[in-house]
This record gives C-alpha cells, structure tokens and sequence, in this order.
C-alpha cells in the first residue's frame, strides 16, 4: 500500500474548521422545530417526548424517514441517555411501521455522524429508516442518477402519520 503525506491538511482533519456543522440558527431540523409550519408541511409525522419523526424530503425510497432529537446535538455522545433510548424506542417503531405498510426486502437503519461520515446534517443527528428491496437500484438510478418514486410524499405522510396514531407507544 502507497501513502501519500499531506501535512499541510493537518489543522482541516485536527478540528480547525467547525467539524459539528451548522449551528442552530441555521439547521434544517431546528428551524422546522421553530416553524409555524403544520406537521403535515414539514413532514413531520410524530412527536414524542425527546425526539420527532419525519419524513426525508429527498427519499432514497418511499418510506424514508429520520427520527431526530429535539436537542441540537451533533453526536450521540452528546446527547443525553433518556434521548437516546427513545431515538432507539422511536427507530425500532418507525422500522416495524416501514415493514407493515411497505413490505421491504431489507430495511437500512443508520446515522452518519460528521461530514467526514456522509452526514448531510452534520450537527445535529438524525437516526435514517430506508426500506430496501432487491434490485431497487435500478438502470434510472445507476445510470441516469434519477430516483423514480411511486409514491408522492403527501400519501407517504398520511400513511405513517396514520400508523403512528393508530399504535402509540
């Protein structure tokens, strides 16, 4: 194996930039928290104690939703016990949602924590639900680098919500 020696990059990978992301004036998730928006606008399809569940706005598939924490915390490290055990009570319904009204092959359950880790928000975290199904990378997505959802986002919305008011926790 060949390394190639970047000193010059050292004070960027040490922490010199503002590795936590976006504060909360800026984050997505925190000014949907301030917004008057209803919960059907901001896709939010429930609120728990600690944590929110809400649709992706960009899907990878129908059915993709995040849970989120209120607190605007950029690792798990940082946020607080109690949130992190509903974020996992949370995840753990919104995965048997995602399996009862999508029927999926497989389900990715992740959190990208970092910019360096793919997080599109990086400084606040956010559990993602994606429901999977063999072959659904197909030639429009490889190739043409287009999602084709059969489901509009609205109709996603009214059926986990649905769910969700149907089994509370």
């Amino acid at each position: 194996m060949d390394h190639l020696w970047t000193p010059w990059r050292y004070r960027y990978v040490s922490g010199a930039h503002d590795a936590a992301g976006l504060d909360r004036e800026q984050c997505v998730f925190c000014r949907i928290l301030r917004s008057r928006a209803t919960d059907r606008d901001a896709l939010v399809v429930h609120r728990g104690q600690r944590n929110f569940v809400m649709l992706n706005r960009y899907p990878y598939t129908s059915g993709h939703a995040m849970v989120i924490p209120y607190d605007h915390v950029s690792t798990l490290v940082d946020a607080p016990r109690e949130t992190v055990d509903e974020l996992m009570r949370l995840t753990q319904r919104l995965e048997g949602v995602v399996r009862k009204l999508y029927v999926p092959d497989g389900v990715n359950l992740g959190m990208n924590i970092g910019r360096a880790a793919g997080a599109g928000v990086a400084g606040h975290i956010h559990m993602h639900v994606v429901p999977r199904w063999i072959a659904d990378s197909n030639f429009v997505t490889v190739v043409g680098e287009t999602r084709v959802l059969p489901e509009a986002l609205s109709t996603t919305w009214q059926r986990v919500q649905a769910e969700f008011l149907a089994d509370p926790p």
